[in-house]
């Protein structure tokens, strides 16, 4: 089980950089960076709110739940999908 962060994503959607987003929520770029890569092992609701309030998105835009990541395989190719697709799948 894992939980995905699609922040990169949100940011190109939204054609913003993570620095200046980092100044509008109000942390350091790097804790933001380490919650993109999703290295973070919690994140505070209103951390959360503030992301979406300045994204103008949902949480649900942002965090994704993935069971079995790393099982999951293209039937064709045999490789190993992106966790990014594994909601598709």
């Amino acid at each position: 089980m894992k939980i995905i962060v699609n922040l990169d994503v949100m940011l190109a959607k939204r054609k913003m950089k993570l620095q200046d987003l980092a100044a509008a929520v109000g942390i350091t770029p790097q804790n933001l960076c380490i919650l993109k890569t999703g290295k973070a092992k919690a994140i505070r609701f209103s951390t959360l709110a503030s992301i979406c309030k300045n994204l103008e998105c949902q949480p649900g835009d942002i965090l994704e739940f993935c069971a079995h990541p790393k099982k999951m395989t293209f039937p064709s190719y045999k490789k190993k999908i992106p966790h990014f697709f594994c909601a598709i799948f």
